[in-house]
């Protein structure tokens, strides 16, 4: 009897034990499955200080508004795009990282595009992204209404106010290597952006003022083709090279229409034209020869060529080229062994992909003097 008694508080004892352990290892296991869930999760927050979480890296996703497209081809594989604007199937003239990915125009359209162009919700969820990169505006309560509308997670982008060299872009590239797990690549990008900057600007910054020839820019485009009196204070590139730019007179930062008179006051050095514009110059030069032959960079044939960036917002890759072909003439010594052509495509190659200058040149034109003069 007292050996039956004992067995069974064994056998209870022993039970109770296989029980607890077993009970035990299912919550561990819980905790650790919710653990994981968590881990997945990735917490953003974008330009517009919105907090916006993503289950884990997108494999697709959608980019809408000026220039949002481009950041992300600067990070990640076109292969990941869902669908495109309108706009980018329309156009890919001076676009390089359009030029480098010419399949971009095979992927659905989800919308117009365009900076006034409210995206096509119904479009947009279509194609089934996991994120949206958003560069429309800087209203946060119209991509939170997005965002509840369309049940994606939306992440607002922004070029900050210079887009070239402009931390803002630094910190777009980040959230989107971020987002797409490809971190160490968008580390690279704004790197190589930021070991351009330094090298411009190391290249030029001992040079006295008093040494410094006059220049200016002239033709460049904002919403549009411009003549010889657009131009831009507190130019970004300029700055970069520590340009003499005779329109930092006025004071002012930003694109700006001058009176021709205060072009023949400065009576700059060196003249650049962009592309953009080129032809509205020629033909204002037909119409109005006399203030054009009045400035001595014209009458001394010291004009030269700008490839054009901006379309769609800045193709920040041809605007650092154009940097080291300013920097070429303005200071020949100091970029003696720039060879412009060549350090446009290697630009090009490290941003997107492909070495498209020779395109750039057959849709615009050159690094190189110009003429003005319709023959």
């Amino acid at each position: 009897m007292k050996k039956n008694i004992l067995f069974i508080i064994i056998l209870v004892i022993t039970l109770s034990f296989f029980v607890g352990c077993t009970t035990s290892q299912t919550t561990v296991n819980k905790d650790s499955n919710e653990e994981d869930s968590y881990d997945n999760k990735i917490i953003i927050t974008d330009m517009l200080n919105r907090t916006v979480t993503i289950d884990n890296n997108a494999k697709k996703i959608v980019a809408i508004g000026p220039g949002a497209l481009r950041l992300f081809c600067y990070v990640d594989s076109i292969d990941k795009v869902a669908g495109i604007e309108q706009i980018e199937k329309k156009y890919s003239m001076g676009r390089p990282y359009a030029l480098a990915n010419p399949s971009i125009k095979d992927l659905d359209v989800i919308g117009p595009g365009g900076p006034n162009n409210s995206p096509d919700v119904e479009k947009l969820f279509s194609v089934k992204p996991d994120v949206i990169f958003s560069m429309y505006g800087n209203d946060k309560s119209a991509v939170d209404k997005l965002q509840t509308k369309i049940g994606i997670p939306v992440i607002a982008l922004s070029y900050g106010k210079v887009a070239t060299f402009d931390p803002a872009v630094y910190e777009s590239i980040k959230i989107i290597g971020e987002v797409m797990g490809q971190e160490e690549r968008a580390e690279e990008v704004i790197n190589y952006m930021k070991e351009c900057y330094n090298d411009l600007s190391r290249r030029t910054k001992d040079i006295d003022d008093s040494k410094k020839i006059s220049t200016y820019i002239g033709a460049l485009s904002y919403k549009g083709s411009h003549g010889i009196e657009s131009t831009y204070g507190e130019y970004s590139l300029f700055k970069a090279i520590n340009a003499k730019n005779v329109v930092d007179e006025v004071d002012k930062t930003g694109s700006i229409m001058i009176d021709k008179e205060k072009i023949i006051e400065w009576n700059p050095d060196k003249i650049f034209i962009d592309y953009g514009g080129l032809n509205l110059v020629k033909q204002d030069y037909e119409k109005n020869p006399d203030f054009y032959n009045s400035l001595s960079a014209f009458k001394n044939g010291e004009i030269y060529s700008q490839l054009p960036y901006n379309f769609y917002h800045t193709n920040i890759g041809t605007s650092i080229a154009d940097a080291y072909y300013l920097g070429k003439v303005l200071y020949p010594e100091q970029f003696q062994d720039i060879e412009p052509d060549k350090k446009a495509d290697e630009i090009y190659k490290f941003l997107v992909g492909k070495e498209v200058y020779s395109q750039m040149v057959e849709d615009f034109g050159s690094f190189s003097k110009i003429s003005i003069i319709n023959k």
